[in-house]
């Protein structure tokens, strides 16, 4: 066992300190966390196979490894939400029985899920204590409640009123809200599932801040991450989990990325972001005066043939409302949209495929996909092959079968549903929809979220074949280092303006951050 030191080595990175030189003296930190042969079965899958591991109190200790490695399961029992089969589960020094979440919270062990479980029409007080009111004989004591609140939203540094409706809030705003919720259970164990999916860089980093300041309280933070650098940002130790078993447990500091990736995929990786820079063609898609409300004010710019274009810009900048603008998800109050010098009159996403633009949405499960139908269905949503006045189901089965082949979409069967799929086979599945529709611009809204490496890798060598096949792409992301790899040039919003651009050969975090936020920027 490695002793943690729970003080920050660099306050602005948020990283930890590890005394290695007594890992072997496992009795010096309080194990807030022991798993021991911990398995997890679901009929005809063996989804956590024999996990032994502990988690001391005061550290962050990351989980890493690809989408089916076993990682949310094996969280999903910390917390209760699933029994293991087999195997003990002590928390501060305790065997476990499962008894369900509430249980677990009385233990002091809640999880933060990427999607957050809060009502959005309710106090951000009401949220935080919901289900625990202060308060006797059914009466709930408002003054106390919002007296606990604003302590509890001090602890994460938040300072908005207790009474301000939760659906009012930012994504940054109500993931503190969400850590606040569980650290009015007196949490010890604090587990994060990708919880900066969501989050801007800077917004990303304020949150490191707040997971030191737990840690330096004695809270063990176990945080599930696919994104390379915050798992060295901000972890102690790393555990990389692979079919459901435990790889390696490792201190952040004896791995690079490259043994990392190689340990998630079993496999190395030689590119996470392999682009291919080729001579560009002709302005494919030219947008000019685009607005629609205040949300996208007087936008323009062009994409030629080959090109990937990025869209960066902070959380509400306008890049989302922009693309489904143009792809006529939100009807324009202005501006003209024309393809290879042709106008296009677009008045709804019919209109923009049957005009050959394709729109991987932010959100594929809430309007990208139709989960409950098959792989099959999906890829043939926007084009259905026809014979006569019947869909060609002969058809359907062997060009989803092409699709599967060539995107690698991991699935037994097309006709599976795609809920059933990971987060980067669900993606892959969008975009085959598109290719088989034919579109010749692409706008890729924030592609990478929830994908591991892997995974992200195949999705992104995909988008670079096609760029250099003459497809024009729009990447939308707030993740610089993909914009920084994949693009020929980066657009800035901010505020629904289009407010700068920069050329691949003057790419830097600092100027694209600088023009997205409205900092002086020292290159100028």
């Amino acid at each position: 066992m490695i002793r943690i030191t729970p003080e920050l080595v660099d306050a602005e990175r948020g990283r930890f300190a590890v005394a290695e030189s007594v890992r072997s003296h496992e009795g010096d930190v309080p194990l807030a966390v022991r798993l021991t042969a911990v398995s997890k079965r679901f009929p005809g899958v063996i989804a956590v196979s024999e996990v032994d591991l502990g988690v001391a109190a005061g550290e962050v200790h990351v989980f890493a490894g690809e989408n089916g490695a076993g990682k949310s399961t094996l969280m999903k029992m910390v917390a209760q939400i699933e029994a293991p089969t087999s195997g003990t589960i002590e928390i501060g020094g305790k065997p476990v029985s499962h008894q369900g979440p509430g249980a677990a919270r009385e233990l002091g062990v809640s999880m933060v899920h990427q999607e957050f479980a809060l009502a959005p029409d309710l106090s951000v007080a009401e949220n935080l204590f919901i289900g625990q009111e202060p308060g006797r004989f059914g009466w709930v004591a408002k003054g106390r409640e919002r007296r606990n609140a604003r302590e509890l939203l001090a602890r994460v540094g938040l300072d908005i009123v207790p009474e301000r409706k939760v659906g009012s809030l930012s994504t940054a705003q109500q993931q503190r809200v969400e850590i606040a919720k569980a650290l009015a259970v007196d949490a010890g164990v604090l587990i994060l599932d990708e919880p900066t999916a969501s989050l801007t860089e800077g917004e990303g980093r304020e949150l490191f801040g707040i997971i030191g300041e737990l840690c330096r309280r004695g809270i063990a933070v176990l945080y599930i991450s696919h994104r390379l650098d915050e798992i060295f940002e901000v972890g102690d130790r790393v555990t990389v989990m692979r079919d459901g078993a435990v790889v390696e447990t490792s201190p952040v500091s004896e791995l690079d990325e490259a043994r990392l990736v190689r340990l998630m995929v079993g496999r190395d990786v030689d590119n996470l972001y392999p682009r291919t820079h080729t001579e560009l063609g002709p302005v494919r898609l030219s947008v000019s005066g685009l607005s629609r409300g205040g949300q996208v004010r007087d936008v323009s710019f062009d994409v030629r043939a080959g090109e990937i274009v990025g869209m960066a810009g902070l959380v509400g900048a306008g890049r989302t409302e922009l693309a489904r603008s143009v792809f006529g998800a939100e009807v324009p109050d202005s501006g003209t949209v024309s393809l290879d010098g042709k106008p296009l009159r677009i008045r709804g996403p019919a209109d923009a495929i049957a005009a050959g633009l394709g729109y991987l949405t932010e959100s594929r499960k809430d309007d990208g996909l139709a989960l409950q139908l098959g792989v099959d269905k999906n890829i043939t949503l926007a084009r259905l092959p026809m014979w006569s006045v019947l869909i060609d189901l002969s058809e359907e089965r062997e060009l989803t079968q092409r699709h599967r082949d060539n995107l690698r979409i991991r699935t037994p069967r097309t006709s599976r549903p795609v809920r059933m799929l990971s987060g980067g086979n669900q993606q892959k599945v969008v975009l085959a929809r598109w290719l088989e529709a034919g579109a010749e611009v692409l706008f890729c809204d924030e592609p990478g979220r929830g994908m591991d490496v892997g995974a992200k890798s195949e999705m992104f060598a995909e988008l670079d074949s096609l760029a250099s096949q003459g497809r024009s792409i729009v990447l939308i992301s707030s993740y610089l280092p993909e914009l920084m790899n994949m693009c020929d040039r980066i657009l800035v919003m901010r505020a629904g303006r289009l407010v700068g651009e920069v050329a691949r050969e003057e790419f830097s975090e600092e100027r694209i951050v600088a023009l997205a936020t409205g900092a002086k920027d020292n290159h100028e």
